[in-house]
């Protein structure tokens, strides 16, 4: 079984849905008759991406809007904050039917999505702050008030030029303001000044780090929470249980419902190409859910979202099932994981299923559930989803994301699920994003590899050895170029070769007429 592959060459100035500049996008294209999900992998590993049977790669120093390949690492991923608070509308809505408010926007993988970036850390800060109040409004509310009281009654001899009042505490904390810059200045009485012969006023700062510091004497200390305890220390200097332990995904995710829950979610993984019994049986159901997305997420016309333009652009693709020993139980190729609640399928995510990852091509739901953010609980399912197929098939760890485009903030926001890499547009290895940011936040293309002198090692060295099917015969492309006489024959398949590299090159069939 080998790929068989039309090159197409390039195709430039034409309008970009990004920038929506007229005639600013640059990209090189070929149809895939077939492929190997190996020979995908290793395109994919070099920036190529596919759109039904159709496969580009960006030109990435010409075109408007630097596409560059993204990769997170499932294994190693933790839920962010606003992640998780997705995860638990999602849970709410399941076990009560709870619709949280002012929760319509939602962030597909493949569509636009605004302010995503500012919008995670908006909710970091928020919530970050809120959890430092509930630790400062019952230990340092009550050190305090406790110190001051002492405080002024030595002050009420003394004089002094500020006094923290308890009421004070109560409506800073009640604010959302750190409560260290809690102060009512009081003049001092005439004559009289700080007393140097006291300690001075300790912080609140200074305060959460010798609980700090204590509580992690307690933790090293052998029979530390008996010890403490019959000491007469408070409880609240205790080391926390282990039951403490942040929640994983797959805890976020699979929590047990009521028995009573208000509705059922079933994830269902179904055998797109060649299309199994499954997919055919609910593909109008499937194909209804599409239109609806396409024409009230993306305004189409009516008459745009056609059976055929679905079929053509989520449900046909060139990979071939395979279904090695040592692979997922599904096998590799394309699939739909259809997501269906109470008997109804409310959204799709279209995948491929490759020998190093789970590659993200497209996400469509139904517009009435836009309130579930249905894009970023997705996106979470099918990280949870890779780390599943990686217990049986090690090799398969990563979760491709499609592009992450810097130049466009409505595409950021695949950058906050971490941690993961941007592939280098020039050397084609993979770079821990935070290394790319400040390179992409002043120019739009970059080369990622810190060393000059690297190149592409995967690039093509041996021309002659590139295959081609010609006259329905395969032949190294030595053979076949005796036979032409056009010379831009030979530029164009230059071209291809350094696109795909020398490995694929050599696995793949270049059809040529």
């Amino acid at each position: 079984m080998a790929s068989v592959v039309e090159y197409k060459g390039l195709k430039a100035g034409y309008y970009c849905g990004y920038c929506e500049s007229r005639e600013g996008k640059a990209s090189c294209g070929m149809w895939a008759h077939s492929m190997t999900v190996q020979d995908y992998q290793d395109l994919i590993d070099r920036g190529w991406r596919r759109s039904g049977k159709y496969v580009y790669k960006p030109v990435m120093n010409q075109t408007c809007c630097p596409q560059y390949t993204i990769r997170c690492h499932p294994l190693q991923f933790q839920p962010s904050k606003s992640h998780k608070k997705v995860l638990k509308k999602m849970l709410k809505f399941l076990a009560k039917g709870e619709i949280s408010k002012g929760s319509c926007e939602d962030e597909p993988m493949d569509s636009t999505m605004e302010d995503a970036v500012d919008g995670d850390f908006a909710l970091m800060n928020k919530l970050d702050i809120k959890c430092d109040l509930k630790t400062l409004s019952s230990d340092l509310k009550g050190s305090i008030e406790g110190e001051e009281k002492e405080k002024e009654k030595s002050l009420k001899k003394e004089g002094s030029k500020e006094l923290i009042h308890p009421q004070a505490i109560e409506e800073k904390l009640g604010s959302g303001e750190p409560s260290h810059s809690i102060k009512v200045h009081i003049g001092p009485k005439p004559g009289k000044g700080a007393d140097l012969s006291k300690p001075p006023c300790r912080k609140a700062k200074e305060m959460r780090k010798e609980r700090k510091r204590l509580k992690l004497m307690q933790q090293n200390s052998a029979g530390a929470f008996e010890g403490f305890q019959a000491q007469g220390q408070p409880v609240s200097l205790l080391p926390k249980a282990k039951s403490n332990q942040p929640k994983s995904l797959e805890d976020l995710i699979f929590e047990s419902l009521p028995e009573n829950a208000s509705h059922k979610l079933e994830v269902r993984v179904v055998r797109s190409s060649p299309p199994s019994p499954q997919f055919k049986a609910t593909f109008q159901e499937s194909y209804q859910v599409y239109k609806r997305y396409q024409m009230i997420i993306h305004k189409d016309p009516p008459d745009k979202p056609t059976v055929s333009q679905f079929t053509r652009f989520l449900c046909s693709s060139p990979l071939e099932a395979e279904h090695p020993a040592n692979g997922p139980e599904c096998g590799y190729g394309s699939f739909h994981q259809q997501y269906w609640l109470d008997g109804k399928i409310i959204a799709v995510g279209v995948i491929d299923i490759l020998p190093y990852c789970v590659s993200s091509v497209y996400l469509y739901y139904d517009p009435d559930y836009s309130f579930l953010s249905l894009g970023v609980y997705s996106a979470l399912r099918e990280i949870a989803f890779t780390r599943q197929l990686h217990e049986k098939t090690s090799q398969l760890s990563y979760y491709y994301m499609g592009f992450y485009i810097h130049s466009c903030p409505k595409m950021r926001y695949k950058g906050q699920y971490r941690p993961s890499d941007l592939l280098c547009p020039e050397t084609y290895v993979w770079v821990p994003i935070e290394q790319c940011l400040p390179s992409l936040d002043n120019s739009k293309y970059c080369r990622f590899n810190q060393d000059p002198q690297a190149e592409d090692e995967g690039r093509s060295k041996e021309l002659d050895r590139l295959r081609v099917f010609h006259r329905r015969s395969a032949m190294p492309y030595g053979v076949y170029k005796n036979h032409q006489e056009d010379p831009s024959e030979e530029a164009a398949v230059l071209e291809y070769a350094n696109l795909v590299g020398q490995k694929c090159s050599e696995r793949m069939l270049l059809f040529r007429h």
